[in-house]
């Protein structure tokens, strides 16, 4: 038997590489968040791999308290990470995958476009989508990565955002509200760029947009999640300091996200 992985929050995303890591031959440890993660890492202190399924604000309170046994073994797959989300928490080179698919309840994982991995585990968890026939492609360093990872965020919040005002499908958006998408994409990009503290080539962003958009043209733009996504940017954006006009302005219409 091989050894086993550890999956922390058993979510619909989560559940998906759980049900690859099995049809691997791995043994799932699951850890809820009812559970004592301390008492779950004495249960299983030498896992394969750890695999960190929650949502996007759970993230850092529970790098927090990531298992010391457990630290060299992460993998992190959320929206919204950047290489500060770990090193904040002083935890160095862990697996990381940008998930380029979506998974909902009661249907089978839909896939936009190759979603791409880094790190010591790649291999498992490209081995373990391919046997749900879900794409996934291996980057060669970590700035191959962090370009990903920002990549994702840009669609991700890009698409979000716009749809607060505009709804619809990430092609209409593209094809009818090409300037309001732009405008947010490059509020977006300022926020990333105080993340990563580096400039950002915007065009090459602004086609891996693209790319996102013609993988899925029907793909929806917003979801249940996207006042709160751009609450969290809008917080980014007043410790940076950045003006961010379009954003504040969807925001004042926007009952949720007023701050």
């Amino acid at each position: 038997m091989k050894q086993s992985v550890v999956v922390i929050g058993i979510g619909e995303i989560g559940g998906v590489f759980a049900r690859g890591l099995l049809r691997l031959g791995h043994p799932v440890f699951p850890v809820t968040r009812d559970m004592d993660i301390q008492q779950a890492a004495q249960q299983c202190p030498d896992p394969e791999l750890v695999l960190l399924s929650v949502a996007e604000a759970d993230l850092s309170a529970c790098l927090t308290n990531i298992p010391q046994v457990w630290i060299n073994k992460l993998v992190l797959i959320q929206n919204e990470l950047l290489p500060k989300d770990w090193q904040t928490h002083n935890i160095e080179n862990p697996t990381v995958m940008s998930i380029w698919f979506e998974k909902k309840k009661g249907q089978d994982a839909k896939v936009l476009i190759p979603s791409p991995v880094f790190g010591k585990h790649s291999d498992s968890l490209i081995n373990a989508l391919g046997k749900l026939d879900i794409p996934t492609h291996k980057v060669a360093n970590s700035a191959e990565l962090e370009f990903e990872l920002v990549r994702k965020n840009v669609y991700i919040l890009t698409t979000n955002i716009s749809g607060l005002v505009c709804g619809g499908v990430v092609s209409e958006l593209w094809k009818n509200n090409q300037a309001l998408a732009r405008q947010v994409a490059n509020e977006v990009i300022d926020i990333q760029e105080t993340l990563i503290d580096k400039k950002i080539d915007r065009e090459k962003q602004v086609s891996g947009f693209i790319e996102g958009i013609q993988g899925d043209p029907q793909h929806k733009c917003m979801g249940r999640s996207a006042p709160a996504r751009l609450a969290r940017a809008i917080v980014l954006a007043n410790e940076a300091g950045l003006a961010v006009p379009k954003l504040r302005e969807i925001a004042q219409h926007n009952p949720k996200t007023r701050s």
